[in-house]
């Protein structure tokens, strides 16, 4: 079977490993754009540790749960979202406006769509987690 998109294998194993209750999720393999999502989850509390164990081929990463993320998704294809356009977005996708996070692409880097509003920048949407 081949693997169209890492990203959204890593938060479809997340999510299912939330659903049942988990502590620990194993994820394979591992890029610089996943690692980024989950720093970005972690930041906001989401997400425990999480750590990159290198076996020279593709990496894994191993994630410690906290039983607080109810739905993380990717979309595809990447959108773009102009800086006046990210609004829509979070309407969209997120339940609410006190909660949820838009992941967001940018010139700056990945971040989410209240670091790139402070910014004033837009850029290609990745995903999004509640």
């Amino acid at each position: 079977m081949v693997r169209m998109s890492v990203l959204a294998d890593c938060l479809k194993t997340i999510s299912n490993a939330e659903k049942r209750g988990r502590r620990q999720v194993l994820v394979r393999p591992a890029s610089k754009v996943v690692v980024k999502f989950l720093r970005c989850m972690q930041q906001h509390g989401y997400i425990g540790e999480f750590e990159i164990i290198d076996d020279h081929r593709s990496s894994k990463i191993v994630i410690e749960l906290t039983g607080r993320l109810n739905k993380c998704g990717v979309i595809s294809p990447r959108f773009d979202v102009p800086y006046d356009e990210i609004e829509k977005w979070i309407v969209n996708l997120l339940p609410s406006r006190q909660f949820g996070h838009v992941i967001l692409s940018t010139t700056y880097g990945i971040m989410t769509h209240e670091e790139a509003r402070r910014k004033k920048t837009g850029g290609k949407i990745l995903g999004f987690f509640y």
